[in-house]
């Protein structure tokens, strides 16, 4: 990692869902949690735990030099709404076909 830069997983047991409109895209109490200097906390969902039936795989990847190459992944009406790291770094093993979305909710700590 760069020097002052910091990540952290760490196994949450926090009710997290994810949804849009009416429909709920993901749900989970074991999300990974994720804390990145500079960045806002972000919940990981397990993918059993993610509606992937409704996503459909995006064109869009980023680089980040501290987790890797990201995919993303859209709704109709809604372009790159959750990403994951397929193959990411060694330092954040953990993370490996997560899913991440911008607006998660937490339903219950």
């Amino acid at each position: 990692m760069a020097e002052g830069h910091k990540i952290t997983i760490e196994q949450g047991t926090v009710h997290v869902r994810v949804a849009r409109g009416d429909e709920v895209l993901g749900e989970s109490s074991r999300p990974l949690i994720l804390r990145e200097t500079g960045c806002p906390v972000r919940y990981y969902l397990p993918p059993e735990d993610v509606r992937t039936d409704l996503l459909e795989p995006s064109r869009t990847h980023t680089y980040c030099p501290f987790k890797g190459t990201a995919s993303y992944w859209s709704l109709p009406n809604a372009q790159d709404l959750v990403w994951a790291y397929p193959e990411p770094k060694n330092e954040v093993a953990r993370i490996k076909d997560h899913f991440c979305f911008y607006d998660t909710e937490v339903v219950e700590a």
